[in-house]
């Protein structure tokens, strides 16, 4: 039998508040940490956030006094847990490298979620969004040898594959073509709603993170890329936030939330190489395990309902980071000509001469100047050619391989 948080024992909430000291952490060193332990970090502190505005939400939409103190004690108790995370990242560490770590975090966490995706319409959103944000990391890691030399390789290791993937300038949509199907609640795969919950977190926090960090710069041509590539992030967040079912209950999801972040701290514990990391994903584990037995308390108090009747008996299958060169190349060769059309995925040379897709790139791109473009174009202006680095040779489509200056 595998591992059950509904049958193991948590920490008693009145004992889970932290002084200062046990929430103002040693971070982790930019020069030696292992690149997945930082996006494990990265993963965590956004599901933190979710947890937080989720609770935040559930509070303003009931009357129950007694309800909303339930709330506001586990909500507490998250804030603090997102403190001692974020405590992890290092001051030297510059907004762009920390970019370059969000964006590891959206290909490889995206790529892990798909090729262990049961449901096949989820797995194509996942593949789908995988594409684009390998392009961001590329466009991004440009940005970053430009404006501070330094190479992204260095952040990502030999793990993950910075190259072209569907060019952001094509990822550009109407707002009606961002909206996904949602997966039947009681149909649906636990690790299904596992995947959509996890990856909207990260998503989320990415695109918040944009949004805040866009004035940082003085470069407008960097201030111009957090924009673009943020906008692309609203339509990521839309997207996934759309495959969950509507008509869960608000019970229901408080139960699923917690259930994903015991599954999380499971899965970043069981792989964490960072021996003080690992001691705090456990640590915030077991505090975890006592949030979901609240969680399913109220279910039973306020719905009559037992949570065994739609969780496993064990976690399932564990979300892992680990490198998807391979699996990425596949992906890219068979669908970077892809874009929406309402809900499904279909080659962008399908769609009607007359669709909402070229209006809306009409109105945002017609003057040609766009930032991710621009990027490109200036780093093969001032070097020569573009940075990527390619672990497995070529681009594994034809005329997105390099570019360099004389070919322009």
């Amino acid at each position: 039998m595998g591992f059950n948080p509904l049958k193991e024992e948590g920490t008693d909430l009145e004992k889970q508040f932290r002084n200062w000291s046990s929430l103002n952490l040693q971070p982790y060193d930019k020069y030696t940490v292992e690149p997945y332990t930082r996006c494990r970090v990265i993963l965590m502190n956004g599901t933190e956030f979710e947890s937080q505005w989720f609770l935040h939400h559930f509070a303003r939409h009931t009357t129950d006094a007694e309800l909303k103190q339930q709330l506001a004690r586990v909500r507490r108790v998250e804030q603090q847990q997102q403190k001692a995370i974020a405590s992890l990242i290092p001051g030297n560490e510059t907004v762009l490298e920390q970019t370059i770590g969000y964006e590891q975090v959206a290909v490889d966490l995206t790529a892990y979620l798909a090729r262990t995706e049961p449901d096949p319409y989820v797995k194509s959103v996942l593949d789908f969004g995988l594409l684009e944000d390998f392009d961001h990391l590329y466009r991004y890691a440009n940005l970053l040898d430009m404006l501070e030399g330094k190479k992204a390789e260095d952040l990502v290791g030999r793990l993950t594959e910075i190259t072209p993937g569907r060019p952001t300038i094509a990822e550009h949509r109407h707002p009606f073509d961002g909206v996904r199907k949602p997966f039947d609640k009681d149909k649906a795969d636990i690790l299904t709603k596992l995947h959509v919950h996890t990856i909207v977190a990260a998503e989320q926090q990415t695109m918040n993170y944009y949004m805040n960090r866009v004035q940082d710069y003085a470069d407008p041509l960097a201030r111009g890329l957090y924009q673009e590539i943020g906008m692309i992030e609203e339509q990521h967040v839309s997207q996934y936030e759309s495959l969950a079912d509507p008509s869960c209950s608000w019970f229901e999801m408080w139960v699923i939330h917690e259930y994903n972040e015991c599954y999380l701290y499971y899965s970043m514990m069981s792989q964490e190489t960072d021996a003080r990391i690992k001691k705090l994903w456990e640590q915030h584990l077991i505090m975890e395990i006592e949030h979901l037995h609240s969680a399913v308390d109220a279910m039973k108090t306020y719905e009559k309902r037992d949570a065994s009747e739609f969780l496993p008996d064990a976690l399932p299958h564990l979300t892992l980071f680990e490198s998807n060169i391979d699996y990425i190349r596949d992906i890219l060769k068979n669908q970077i000509d892809l874009t929406a059309k309402e809900t499904e995925f279909v080659p962008v040379e399908s769609l009607p001469e007359d669709y909402r897709y070229f209006d809306y790139q009409q109105k945002i791109n017609i003057d040609g100047n766009v930032p991710s473009q621009r990027v490109i174009d200036k780093h093969i202006e001032e070097y020569g050619r573009e940075y990527r680095l390619e672990l497995r040779g070529p681009h594994p489509v034809e005329r997105f391989r390099e570019l360099e200056a004389t070919s322009k």
